[in-house]
């Protein structure tokens, strides 16, 4: 019984933390329900007066862009800010051909009297991180606004969000990330959802509380004193944004989220894509944890309820941890069920933690609601989507879990860019994208194996006990079967 003690206890512990993650959830859609209510009284600059427009510089980092950057180009070209208080800096690390093409695009745009200059370096040191704080050394601008080489900003963005900086408190004005490609495939539309979650539920239900939120790397704007006074860019971690945002806030310095203010970009439509910026993403949180975690409890000017949700914000890459530990244990679990009849009472109280399920459920649907709208059907659709989101998801964990592991153990790695596309309609292909990495990985194989563990879990469903099987685990296991299939089969086509 000591194996099964420790898998009980094990099983027991990641659900309790999964089902406290939910409920911060739950208290965030609170918070953004009721933010949704009040009316924005923030004092803002009347940029149609001289003396109120500040300079701003607009930083641009890219690194071997060749498919998008005339594009990028073009558009932050169109930006409408008086022409003698804006500059650009196009931040470019390439090693790639697409450098030269990018100082001719750049020589062009000057011409038609654009302020805009080509900053190269000699090292790619601090990657993104150590681009932005060289280009800081040199720029001219109050504010920094930062867009990365996929975000197509509207020609009035800066028109929207550099008048909130009147309030000298505010250090970053952040906008919600809209998605060109939405609908390319069953991939892109999973990354819109749960990106979705995070730019209304989260960001909305911390931000109205005056709790803890994240630039999000691009598609937002800083006060150049906060990123000073925070101690400027470190390249430390693999989510600068995130270690700046925290350092700015622990400061005092205060961030302004702006729901209604979108900026599109293009989600990545090639799996391997898509786990290049998973595993940055989550790597980099668990990284930020490790970095903040006594800064947050230490500090004097946050509450209780911030410093929670602060540790649970960088916390949030943790939970595919937690999910892949529930998922591998659900199968003894359910062999343990059947074997042992005087833990039928745990196994009951167990049940309770369905409702973590059921929170996640109720507040991603307030997310779709607000972008696609109510009703039955659309809340049809929205069911159906929820089970494929959930789903692939949960394949996503084996990868995601190593990036937290790494993250947690300090193990450093190089920051891998996301490789851009710059596609939009099904029939555009990916396939010819020089970026793209080749060759399957032990990750991989991994999830192969575990898609057929779970079909294990399925058939078992059937087999256990002497009551004529127990189905309570099988729409889990089938959502675990589709995920890690989806994920391992999408990987290996990708890489033919």
């Amino acid at each position: 019984m000591i194996w099964e003690t420790i898998v009980i206890l094990i099983y027991s512990a990641a659900l309790l933390l999964i089902f406290m993650y939910a409920l911060s959830q739950l208290n965030l859609l609170f918070n953004y329900l009721r933010a949704k209510k009040r009316d924005d009284k923030a004092p803002k600059f009347n940029l149609s007066l001289p003396e109120e427009t500040p300079y701003v510089t607009i930083q641009l980092p890219v690194y071997n862009e060749l498919y998008v950057m005339e594009r990028l180009l073009e558009n932050i070209s169109h930006i409408t800010y008086p022409k003698d208080k804006l500059e650009i800096q196009v931040l470019d690390d390439s090693t790639d051909e697409s450098l030269e093409a990018t100082a001719q695009k750049v020589k062009e745009l000057q011409q038609t009297g654009l302020d805009i200059q080509h900053i190269t370096r000699e090292k790619r040191t601090g990657f993104k991180a150590g681009a932005l704080k060289e280009g800081l050394k040199i720029a001219k601008g109050e504010f920094i606004a930062i867009f990365d080489a996929d975000f197509l900003p509207e020609s009035d963005w800066l028109l929207k969000t550099v008048p909130f900086f009147k309030n000298p408190e505010i250090g970053v004005v952040q906008t919600r990330w809209a998605h060109l490609n939405r609908d390319y495939s069953i991939l892109t539309r999973v990354q819109a959802f749960a990106l979705d979650a995070h730019f209304t539920l989260e960001q909305v239900g911390r931000n109205s509380k005056g709790h803890f939120i994240n630039f999000n790397g691009t598609a937002g704007i800083w006060r150049k004193d906060c990123i000073l006074d925070a101690g400027n860019w470190e390249g430390d971690t693999l989510t600068e944004d995130l270690d700046l945002s925290y350092r700015a806030q622990l400061k005092n310095w205060k961030f302004k989220y702006l729901e209604d203010v979108q900026t599109p970009a293009e989600l990545p439509v090639v799996i391997s894509a898509a786990r290049s910026q998973q595993f940055r993403w989550n790597k980099g949180g668990a990284e930020n944890f490790q970095k903040m975690l006594w800064k947050v409890l230490k500090n004097k000017n946050a509450s209780f309820k911030t410093k929670v949700h602060g540790i649970l914000h960088l916390l949030n890459s943790t939970m595919f941890l937690n999910v892949l530990i529930v998922a591998i244990l659900s199968i003894p679990m359910l062999y343990i069920k059947n074997e042992y009849a005087h833990l039928k009472t745990y196994f009951i109280v167990m049940s309770f933690f369905v409702i973590s399920t059921l929170i996640f459920f109720i507040c991603y649907w307030y997310t779709f609601k607000k972008i696609y709208g109510s009703g039955f059907l659309k809340f049809m659709e929205y069911v159906g989507m929820f089970f494929v989101f959930f789903s692939i998801a949960m394949g996503f964990s084996v990868h995601n879990s190593v990036a937290v592991l790494e993250g947690h153990l300090g193990k450093k790695s190089e920051f891998v860019r996301t490789p851009k596309f710059n596609l939009s309609a099904v029939k555009d292909s990916w396939k010819n994208n020089k970026y793209l990495r080749k060759g399957i990985t032990p990750n991989i194989i991994i999830e192969g194996i575990l898609m057929l563990y779970f079909a294990f879990g399925m058939y078992s469903a059937f087999v256990v006990g002497d009551q004529g099987g127990d189905f309570g685990l099988f729409p889990f296991h089938l959502m675990l079967f589709i995920g890690f299939g989806f994920v391992f089969f999408k990987s290996i086509l990708s890489k033919v």
